[in-house]
């Protein structure tokens, strides 16, 4: 029986059951690629040597290292690790690096495996060892002068936010919608939260990596034994390593240094909804130049309505029958639960004059822009001179927009499961970066509600404005149990992702099933990307070891015999 994956107890019996309760078909052992059971066997037993055999697990322990999610369950096509080992410091994983170079093993790394939607912690390539970093957990330093954290990967942002409460340090850290993820991992995987640092691979500074050989390598001023400024610069001298990191299966990543946010004196919690699905077009067309022009310096998060209803009961509780919810239906459920088609939330963070200058100029320019939509700030400020609690803030204004991490939005993967109960809840997204114009995001969402209502779906959708872009998030959920879903989940993905490709739109992140697909985009100069980094993928693993295919980079033993590939 493994050891408990969290200490707070909440997250850990919800850890435990989502990954419990998604299994449809048992387990079925599998080896690495092309290793015989001997050789697999002597492996694990060196693995044991290295972590201690309590933290090596086989067999039945490995049911939280699967995608809960996964589509093809049913046709037993499920990714599935040979074994996980969880190394607890940097000797520890060196050790590990070393067995599985010496027996060509795999490792699928990850350090919380909280990328729902996405895989989890299910490997790319069936039989590799899932490589937990869970248990390097430490944080090393907060530093609230600069505003700043050094974390490993086992990290969450919920104990990131404990510990700076704890100590006082006046600093909000950010942190996506849930909190049980780790810093590193959603970091790395260009990840986003709510606050003015939201763009967290943005905000990078120092980083420490294991390559595949079990060498460290620093970045940055961070590189420099006992520089002051080891985290206060992203500049270094000579190219910066750090984007080679990101998404990436070419080192490991055991510290980060990142950026937080100095507490603020005020802040507003800011709404802004629109009653109709064509008026995204006008909330594009007034934030996006205002995210741009520096009005508006921090993220703004849209929601459909659809999303919203998936927070506050189950489709049922709204429309009890298969097909898409109504346009006449969602309009009255619109008056019923006081929504917009749209709804906008961002905050404005700093002095209360200042911030209260911004919000009073917005709302000028949406006067002139618009006469429908309701524009809602609330503030909440400390005296002069001090600065704001979170804490004070009551979770609806604030939560996750003032650093504050919960579980809030778990709950939205349930909407379609039945009313009589039963069934598995989970879901699938497509997530497209597309240039913040309005009629251009007009013309997705029309595409994208006609494909989902063309399977008896509904459009349940957000998407988060940047300067210039917005990531698009078209979430599928699902009952896991219900073949009808499984398979319309799957043409519904194929539909967007066929209708982006004809745009030119590529997904911020992908699902393991399709990495390969979404590297494909890729294709300047017969794919010159792909081609130069598996250049430095074969310098700097040559055994091919760390994540093999990883965001559709492959090693060069996986390149010359697909046979590797085989089952995935």
């Amino acid at each position: 029986m493994p050891s408990q994956a969290y200490l707070d107890a909440e997250y850990q019996s919800t850890h435990y059951n989502l990954f419990k309760d998604s299994i449809t078909v048992p387990l079925k052992p599998v080896l690495p690629p092309s290793v015989q059971q001997n050789d697999f066997n002597d492996a694990i037993r060196k693995y044991q040597a290295a972590v201690g055999e309590d933290q090596v697990l086989q067999g039945d322990d490995l049911t939280e290292y699967i995608d809960p999610y996964e589509l093809r369950e049913a046709e037993v096509a499920r990714k599935m690790p040979s074994a996980a080992v969880r190394p607890k410091n940097t000797e520890e994983l060196k050790e590990v690096l070393k067995v599985s170079n010496d027996f060509g093993i795999p490792v699928w790394t990850f350090s919380r495996g909280k990328n729902l939607g996405y895989g989890g912690p299910a490997p790319r390539v069936n039989g590799s060892i899932a490589l937990d970093l869970h248990r390097m957990n430490k944080i090393i330093e907060v530093n609230s002068e600069y505003a700043y954290a050094v974390v490993e990967p086992g990290v969450t942002f919920t104990e990131l936010y404990d510990y700076c409460v704890k100590n006082k340090f006046n600093v909000w850290p950010s942190v996506p919608s849930l909190g049980w993820g780790s810093v590193v991992g959603n970091t790395l995987d260009r990840g986003a939260g709510f606050t003015p640092t939201a763009m967290h691979h943005q905000h990078i500074s120092g980083l420490e990596a294991m390559l595949a050989n079990g060498d460290l390598v620093r970045t940055g001023q961070f590189a420099i034994s006992n520089s002051p400024s080891s985290h206060l610069s992203k500049f270094t001298f000579g190219p910066s390593i750090e984007g080679l990191f990101l998404q990436s299966n070419l080192g490991i990543v055991t510290k980060l240094g990142i950026w937080l946010t100095p507490a603020p004196q005020a802040y507003m919690s800011c709404s802004f909804d629109m009653p109709e699905l064509e008026d995204i077009e006008t909330i594009v067309d007034i934030f996006g130049p205002l995210r741009r022009d520096g009005l508006l310096p921090n993220t703004v998060y849209v929601s459909n309505v659809t999303e919203w209803l998936g927070m506050i009961g189950q489709r049922e509780d709204f429309w009890p029958h298969e097909s898409p919810i109504p346009d006449w239906k969602v309009a009255e459920l619109q008056k019923t639960f006081d929504l917009g088609y749209w709804n906008a939330k961002f905050g404005l963070y700093g002095a209360k004059d200042v911030i209260q200058a911004h919000f009073d100029e917005l709302k000028k320019i949406i006067e002139r822009k618009t006469s429908k939509g309701r524009l809602i700030g609330k503030i909440f400020s400390a005296p002069e001179g001090e600065t704001l609690d979170p804490a004070s803030i009551p979770e609806k204004e604030g939560g996750f927009f003032v650093g504050i991490p919960t579980l809030w939005s778990l709950p939205m993967v349930k909407f379609r499961l039945p009313k009589k109960g039963g069934g598995i809840a989970a879901h699938y997204d497509y997530s497209p970066i597309i240039p913040s114009n309005g009629e251009e995001i007009l013309a997705w969402v029309k595409t994208a509600k006609k494909i989902c209502e063309a399977q008896s779906f509904d459009l349940f959708c957000d998407f988060f404005m940047h300067e210039r872009h917005v990531i698009f998030v078209n979430m599928f959920t699902f009952d896991k149990t219900n073949a009808v879903h499984r398979t319309a989940v799957q043409t519904i993905f194929d539909g967007l992702f066929e209708e982006g490709k004809k745009r030119g739109y590529s997904k911020y992140r992908s699902h393991v099933n399709t990495m390969d697909r979404v590297a494909s985009l890729y294709d300047f100069n017969d794919h010159a990307y792909r081609r130069f980094v598996e250049t430095i993928k074969d310098a700097v693993d040559p055994n091919g070891i760390l994540s093999p295919g990883k965001q559709g980079i492959w090693p060069k033993r996986f390149r010359q015999d697909e046979s590797l590939k085989a089952n995935l």
